[in-house]
């Protein structure tokens, strides 16, 4: 394009060189000759009018383009620190806003006051959860009564090697048990299963067709009743289904007799159970809940839609073929009833004195803890106990009194004397990808802000995730994305305790990699109490099922404990990773900070399926 030259009055810096102006010429050389050049920079235009004169877009003078070049220079640091700050906290996340600035500076300012002052940050995470009112669940060490390890593998070759005690299912769950089962089922308007029942369970055998199918367990038709009527919490205390893997006391020393109180308890029998308005008049079966194909993808479009009277029939023949082989097994119905009540004291009743002891003396110097699967009773228990008196609980909004597997929140009230500020958890769970349902249930999220003694305003959170740990990296990147939706929230640091459920050697697209994990969270700004590249043998669980549980898929054999049970990394704390770095971390699976590598827990001493994970951080 030509440009038209415009007239300028003369430049002192183009004058020829005179003894009055040696150094502003000497300085103004290059540039004179940029001038006289248009070949030498991409701002010249030359003129049609004159070839060898040439049309300068920046200013000729010196001063004047210095100028330009300090203005445009204070404008890209401007620009450079409007992106920077947009990138930091939670904004990482694609689309986040821009940090409060005010909620941004109370954040620096704290972390530098902690840093100068040498403060740091103790961090515990705990899925407590383990044996679930179960005492036959997990294999333990029990030296003091050589009846229990008799018994477990007489149970273990009953299933393994049944011969001819593997009969069809409607010889112990009878054909006139199942008719008064659908009758009571139809009777509070669910769908008949006499179709499955005729055409399928009903001449299965006990064993191969049905404890040992490791379909039905993929599709929890058995599992999913079990937990949710195994143990129920009520006003003034719990309430046990009749069966055999719970703390129930009653009589089952024959079908007959299992058969009455479990009818009667599952469909008769009213419940005053805490709610969302307070106490609410429940019979059991009404908490049944309906298993999702998206959850459990091996169950079929019809058995979800008939999920709650096919489960409720499940449930009733996987507990009669307990009370059956038991009393097979057993020198007699007394012995392994008497066994059962010493168990029950042991591992169960003292289960949440144990837990709360653990956590009063070994890690009462925490500032932080995150609690997994944790039952409403221990909720109720910690607000009123030591634990208590040094830190607020903080227990979701929407508590699970069904399932009873919350996620909770304990902070310092030495560390933040405010308490807990607002729970986020429902943004949290609106910001999940569109169209995907992410397999969380309710409770298994909490998140709150809160605000430290520095001044820092901290986003905490604890979660539990699913089995396979597919809905981790889905929450962690709902968790971001939440905040960074939000202008304050933007501004807070992320603390986050979980049970990841991932796995050293994950089956791909069913299982979440823990190496992966590691990749996820670092790519969204944050590391771990184990780094950036947790180490896939660095397990934090041990455990090995029973064949006493619903879900046979997962029982071990007495010698097949290490090769076969629940070995893996499972659990995290996450933090940014620009805000903090580690000081500290370790494992404990005793109670005394100590990790006994190659252990099967639970024990008699340590109550939970996971190990306790601490970490000692510190500001940058």
């Amino acid at each position: 394009m030509l440009m038209r030259r415009r007239q300028h009055p003369p430049d002192p810096m183009t004058v020829p060189p005179g003894p009055t102006t040696p150094n502003r010429i000497e300085a103004s050389s290059t540039e004179d000759q940029e001038e006289r050049n248009p070949l030498m920079s991409p701002f010249n235009v030359v003129s049609s009018k004159d070839d060898n004169k040439s049309i300068s877009i920046l200013p000729r003078n010196f001063n004047s383009r210095r100028r330009l070049m300090i203005a445009a220079s204070s404008f890209l640091f401007a620009l450079f620190l409007v992106q920077f700050w947009s990138h930091r906290g939670a904004s990482t996340y694609l689309g986040g806003v821009t940090p409060d600035r005010l909620v941004e500076k109370s954040a620096q300012t704290g972390l530098a006051m902690m840093k100068a002052a040498g403060r740091r940050l103790a961090i515990t995470s705990w899925n407590i959860a383990a044996i679930n009112n179960n005492p036959f669940e997990y294999w333990i060490t029990y030296r003091e009564n050589e009846e229990y390890e008799k018994l477990m593998i007489n149970v273990e070759k009953f299933l393994e090697e049944p011969g001819d005690k593997d009969v069809p299912i409607n010889k112990v769950f009878t054909e006139e048990m199942f008719s008064k089962l659908d009758t009571r089922m139809t009777g509070v308007g669910w769908k008949s299963v006499r179709s499955y029942w005729e055409s399928d369970f009903a001449n299965r055998k006990i064993i191969s067709g049905f404890m040992k199918d490791p379909l039905l367990g993929s599709k929890r038709l058995a599992s999913m009743p079990d937990r949710i009527t195994n143990t129920i919490n009520v006003e003034g205390g719990q309430v046990f289904r009749p069966t055999v893997i719970n703390m129930y006391a009653g009589d089952l020393s024959s079908l007959e007799k299992w058969w009455a109180v479990w009818e009667k308890f599952m469909f008769d029998d009213t419940l005053r159970i805490k709610g969302k308005t307070g106490v609410e008049n429940k019979v059991p079966f009404q908490l049944l809940q309906k298993i999702k194909k998206s959850k459990y993808p091996d169950i079929t479009t019809e058995e979800e839609a008939d999920s709650l009277p096919l489960q409720t029939m499940c449930g009733a023949i996987f507990d009669s073929i307990l009370v059956h082989m038991m009393n097979t097994v057993s020198t007699s119905p007394k012995a392994w009833q008497d066994l059962k009540k010493t168990m029950v004291e042991n591992l169960n009743k003292q289960k949440v004195p144990h837990t709360m002891e653990m956590l009063e003396t070994a890690y009462v110097d925490s500032d932080i803890i995150t609690l997994q699967e944790v039952s409403s009773a221990f909720i109720d228990q910690a607000r009123s106990s030591k634990l208590g008196q040094k830190f607020h609980i903080v227990a979701p909004m929407d508590l699970d009194s069904v399932r009873d597997q919350n996620s909770v929140i304990a902070l310092n009230r030495d560390t933040f004397p405010e308490g807990p500020g607002v729970e986020i958890s429902s943004l949290v769970e609106k910001s999940f990808p569109e169209g995907i349902d992410v397999p969380v249930a309710k409770g298994d999220i909490l998140a709150i802000t809160a605000k430290s003694k520095h001044g820092i305003p901290f986003v905490v959170a604890s979660f539990h995730g699913d089995t396979n740990g597919l809905a981790t990296k889905p929450v962690v990147s709902a968790v971001l994305k939440a905040m960074a939706s939000d202008s304050k929230l933007a501004g807070h640091r992320l603390i986050f305790g979980m049970d990841a459920n991932t796995y050293e050697h994950a089956k791909p697209g069913k299982q979440q990699d823990v190496l992966d994990f590691g990749r996820h969270y670092v790519a969204q700004g944050l590391t771990s109490c184990w780094g950036d590249v947790p180490a896939p043998n660095n397990y934090t669980t041990y455990n090995a099922r029973t064949y006493l549980q619903p879900q046979l898929n997962k029982a071990c054999k007495s010698n097949e404990k290490r090769s076969k049970g629940d070995v893996n990394p499972k659990d995290f704390i996450l933090f940014p990773k620009r805000d903090f770095t580690v000081i500290q971390t370790w494992k404990d699976n005793t109670g005394k900070k100590q990790y006994v590598e190659d252990m099967a827990f639970p024990t008699l001493e340590f109550p939970s399926d996971h190990g306790i994970l601490h970490t000692v951080i510190e500001p940058k």
